[in-house]
């Protein structure tokens, strides 16, 4: 079974009558941290829990040690999703308003302990949701605790201090989720260096969708990535983006086109400007 797969609305819908399934909704607003779990006590699909981006799919931050959005402690996250009721032959569906970045969050974070079947991404989000005609509910459902239990794959991960030490080699293939303005470093909305990190590529996550809002086909997919790859292995991609979290969109749409998972700087941007001997780059 494919390690990235998507669910339509229509294909949503229809499984929900066929039996026990884990829906988490994911949406979240950098600049409004409460906006997510609002919108999901004024309307959610039926049967979702609330998946919070700083609550639940990260860690507590350090000032000038991590970035913004740290992975949560394996422990916690195991807990986390027992919570949710998942075990490991749950079927779960992730989603937030449409673009994807927070629910591929999750479904990275899902990967990184192990489970690796059986979960998806709703296509456009709850923006498809909606256009399909398809109702929200209000109501909070009731979960028998889960029995997940999951161990961290380290070979997902790479830290500052080797992320730093494989620059300039040449088979590394770094890529930056955010937009072209803020990896040039022309903009910097959110953290206090603008800039990337020396060698990356721009390869911003919203470019893996259409015009509708749904992932681009597998094989649009492959040709934006392999543009970046070019004769280099995709076992030495490394991902990153501001705090961790629109970079798995890329690691998810790569994993859509065909490519082996890559690896994930958790840290990204934000934590690599917390020490300044770290190399920067502005411009192209």
């Amino acid at each position: 079974m494919p390690l990235a797969q998507l669910i339509s609305p229509q294909q949503l819908a229809e499984r929900q009558k066929q039996g026990p399934l884990v829906i988490l909704d994911c949406r979240f607003a950098l600049e409004d941290p409460d906006y997510g779990r609002c919108s999901y006590a004024e309307g959610h699909i039926e049967g979702a829990q609330y998946a919070d981006l700083e609550r639940h799919l990260s860690g507590p931050v350090s000032k000038g040690m991590t970035g913004r959005h740290p992975l949560p402690a394996p422990a916690t996250w195991v807990g986390q999703l027992q919570a949710w009721g998942i075990g490991a032959d749950s079927e779960i569906v992730l989603y937030d308003d449409g673009p994807g970045a927070y629910a591929a969050r999750a479904w990275w974070l899902l990967a990184w302990l192990g489970k690796r079947d059986a979960v998806f991404i709703l296509d456009g989000g709850l923006k498809a949701w909606h256009a399909a005609g398809f109702p929200l509910s209000l109501d909070a459902p009731q979960v028998e605790p889960g029995t997940f239990a999951g161990t961290p794959d380290s070979r997902m991960l790479l830290d500052a201090e080797h992320l730093r030490k494989r620059l300039g080699q040449p088979g590394l293939t770094l890529l930056d989720a955010r937009a072209l303005p803020r990896f040039r470093g022309e903009v910097e909305p959110i953290d206090p260096v603008a800039g990337h990190i020396p060698g990356a590529q721009c390869v911003a996550f919203s470019e893996n969708l259409g015009s509708d809002g749904r992932f681009l086909p597998a094989q649009q997919l492959k040709q934006r990535f392999a543009a970046k790859l070019q004769d280099r292995s995709p076992d030495e991609l490394v991902a990153y983006c501001g705090s961790g979290v629109t970079a798995c969109h890329n690691l998810f749409a790569l994993c859509l086109a065909g490519y082996p998972l890559g690896k994930l700087y958790a840290g990204s941007w934000s934590e690599w400007i917390t020490d300044p001997a770290r190399a920067i780059a502005t411009g192209d």
